[in-house]
């Protein structure tokens, strides 16, 4: 399959459009870092590498991309600047691959065998946690499936309302309680609800605070006891929301959530009005955890299942 294989031209325009702060301050330097130099040797080496780390893609991923680069250096034993963008790309493609598991072809495919399938959204205030949501439910009633919304977020009543006005936009149901409510009876409702009208996904949200992580694991984890009363295995997803304009951030949020929760996908918004995207292959890299899905504009159809081929050409391409 080619390098968009099922990745339509539709998609293709909106990822490059959402990525173009982010690209369009990668690729200017990079122009400026190869100027008047025909090869690569150290110094556009050492330009590139200052380019990607201030462009949060973070030390640790970026010393690794040089090190493959020098390799490819040395083995070829002379590469030309025109060569920079088509290498860069190839190696940091190879790195995320090598460091991630294998993801689907389908966008927002649900397992078969498992429903209602639950998931568990994380993340602090003022992420995006919520908008993801309401977008995320909205791409699986596109795809034909039953989708049932859970307000447990119950101590802020801006998340409730929020909730609950995407839930109206989308036509999906939202289970909810007073404010101050216990957050495992949101998710213990929302669960049987889901059960009872034989909804295909629960989308759990839940409260956006990070005081310690003894507060948070005792929370979540009281969510997760309950929920698997109800739906055992549950829950199947727990996605964490990430702000990428944040940058470096972003990656400490990250390692927390995944020091105290049992993380197994993460969101990333914001991409459109940020020139740090590339903290999505920091954390795509250094985080044992995959980058499931991107938000890349306001819009409910902006919100993309993530592809590392295509982000990296995207992100790095002159076209």
């Amino acid at each position: 399959m080619g390098l968009f294989g099922v990745f339509t031209r539709d998609k293709k325009d909106k990822l490059e459009q959402g990525l173009s702060k982010t690209k369009e301050s990668v690729f200017s330097r990079l122009t400026k870092a190869v100027a008047g130099k025909s090869r690569v040797d150290d110094q556009v080496l050492d330009n590139l590498e200052e380019i990607l780390i201030t462009s949060d893609v973070g030390v640790e991923t970026t010393l690794q991309i040089i090190e493959r680069i020098e390799g490819r250096v040395s083995r070829d034993k002379y590469l030309g600047t025109s060569h920079l963008n088509r290498i860069l790309r190839e190696e940091i493609v190879a790195l995320l691959e090598d460091h991630a598991p294998a993801q689907g072809e389908g966008d927002f495919d649900l397992p078969p065998s498992q429903e209602p399938y639950v998931i568990m959204v994380v993340g602090v205030n003022g992420v995006g946690k919520t908008t993801t949501i309401g977008k995320l439910a909205h791409k699986f009633k596109a795809s034909g499936k039953k989708v049932i919304l859970g307000a447990a977020d119950t101590f802020r009543a801006a998340a409730v309302d929020q909730l609950t006005i995407w839930g109206q936009r989308t036509g999906v149901p939202v289970i909810k309680q007073k404010m101050g409510s216990d957050p495992a009876s949101v998710a213990y409702d929302t669960l049987k609800a889901a059960i009872k009208e034989k909804a295909h996904v629960a989308i759990i949200d839940t409260a956006g605070r990070l005081h310690n992580k003894v507060n948070l694991m005792n929370e979540l984890g009281k969510v997760k006891r309950v929920m698997q009363k109800v739906v055992p295995g549950a829950p199947h997803e727990t996605l964490l929301i990430l702000d990428a304009s944040t940058g470096q951030n972003a990656l400490e949020q990250a390692k927390k959530f995944t020091e105290t929760t049992d993380v197994n996908a993460i969101a990333m918004t914001k991409l459109d009005g940020t020139a740090k995207g590339g903290v999505v292959i920091g954390i795509s890299h250094q985080l044992k955890v995959p980058v499931k899905y991107i938000g890349i504009g306001e819009k409910v159809e902006d919100l993309q299942v993530f592809r590392r081929e295509e982000f990296v050409e995207s992100l790095f391409s002159d076209q």
